[in-house]
């Protein structure tokens, strides 16, 4: 089967989805032409070789290129044109359109109805999971107070559009049973695929380490929706009970550098803390397995203001197996996870992360082993997502 993927990015450090989706779907003698913005970001080069790939460039400055697609729409049809330039010629079965916004669903629609393709969506974020504005990943500087307004404007825009878009879409996708909900009022046919980790790099792998490593890989977007503040006071308050030593214990953040701006301002507040952190940048993606496996705890990081957002990062931790500490919880669809895996701590308030922190301390010179549920951990495979994913091209083509 061939299809015509269109998707805003392929694949940076924050969105592997489609590359691992590639990846098995060839495996699976599937071909597919992939129609992308281009990014510098070689976190998951590996993913990108042997795929048939045209990149789009806007070379304007992003807060022009922003502007114009408010007015104009100029990306999309920036992007509807080079797409048909790669589809000259050629054959295809199906569209599918992986956006994080909106952006390219309008291409993806275009192209569906000039070829007379059905079209999947699958949507990883949508605008209403977000706290307030961080959906523009750019700071829209503030001029006259139009800054917010402006932000605003394009997002009430994009979910405008994104509504009209699904209702034409065969079948759409998304990564939490609460954007299920959302979406299937645009669209009833509206199926949920996790996002997950790839078992050929994540199992359970422990490695000996000097130190009791919590471990964070990702990235903040604002501490509205991801908090560490209980996580921070957790660690003042066992340093001052004496149970943990920075010697001994170290909390390593492997993060953009605006996120660690974001986390250095949090940890000074809490005076003393800062002699645990150690900051690292973004790492290849063939390093994380050893990252996580060498950890004693991996730390996710959330507020109960968020709604389903279920990062890779989330996945790839369970499937190392170390204890997973989630703060705060979302009191939702991760804690569940988290619940029926057996996989850690979904925390309401600081007096619970304190205890799990210094519990699994003790045990750490055991070489305390995770319980999670490992039956329950492989329905996150990657390759069992592509198999939904085929599953669902050939229920909408036979």
């Amino acid at each position: 089967m061939n299809i015509l993927l269109l998707c805003d990015l392929f694949p940076p450090a924050f969105a592997p989805r489609m590359g691992y989706l590639c990846k098995y779907l060839q495996r699976a003698g599937w071909k597919v032409t992939i129609v992308t913005e281009h990014i510098e970001d070689t976190t998951f080069a590996t993913l990108t070789g042997n795929q048939d790939i045209t990149y789009v460039k806007f070379k304007t400055h992003w807060l022009w290129t922003l502007a114009l697609d408010i007015l104009c729409d100029y990306k999309e049809k920036r992007f509807f044109r080079e797409t048909m330039k790669t589809a000259a010629g050629k054959t295809f079965d199906a569209v599918l359109c992986s956006s994080y916004r909106s952006f390219p669903l309008l291409a993806a629609a275009m192209t569906s109805r000039r070829l007379g393709l059905p079209m999947v969506v699958d949507l990883r974020d949508i605008v209403e999971q977000y706290a307030g504005t961080e959906y523009i990943s750019h700071k829209i500087p503030n001029m006259l107070g139009l800054g917010k307004r402006i932000a605003l404007a394009f997002g009430k825009k994009t979910i405008k559009r994104r509504n009209v878009i699904l209702k034409t879409a065969a079948c759409v996708t998304s990564v939490s049973p609460w954007h299920v909900s959302v979406l299937k009022n645009y669209n009833k046919n509206v199926r949920l695929i996790y996002n997950g980790y790839d078992a050929e790099m994540f199992f359970p792998a422990p490695v000996e380490s000097p130190q009791f490593y919590i471990t964070y890989t990702g990235r903040l977007l604002s501490t509205a929706m991801r908090d560490p503040s209980m996580f921070f006071e957790a660690i003042l308050k066992l340093s001052r009970d004496g149970l943990i030593s920075p010697e001994k214990l170290r909390v390593r953040w492997f993060v953009d550098m605006k996120s660690k701006q974001i986390i250095t301002e949090e940890v000074r507040k809490y005076a003393g803390i800062d002699v645990f952190m150690d900051y690292f940048g973004y790492i290849p993606s063939e390093d994380v397995p050893r990252i996580l496996n060498e950890s004693a705890m991996l730390l996710v990081l959330t507020n109960n203001t968020s709604k389903g957002v279920m990062t890779t990062k989330f996945f790839e931790y369970l499937a190392v197996g170390r204890p997973v500490l989630c703060v705060r919880s979302d009191e939702g669809c991760l804690a569940e996870v988290i619940r029926s895996t057996n996989a850690g701590l979904s925390a309401v308030n600081v007096d619970e992360i304190y205890k799990f922190i210094h519990h699994n301390f003790e045990e750490w010179s055991n070489n305390r082993v995770s319980n999670s549920k490992r039956e329950l951990v492989g329905q996150f495979s990657r390759e069992a997502q592509a198999r939904e994913f085929m599953q669902i091209f050939n229920h909408i083509l036979f």
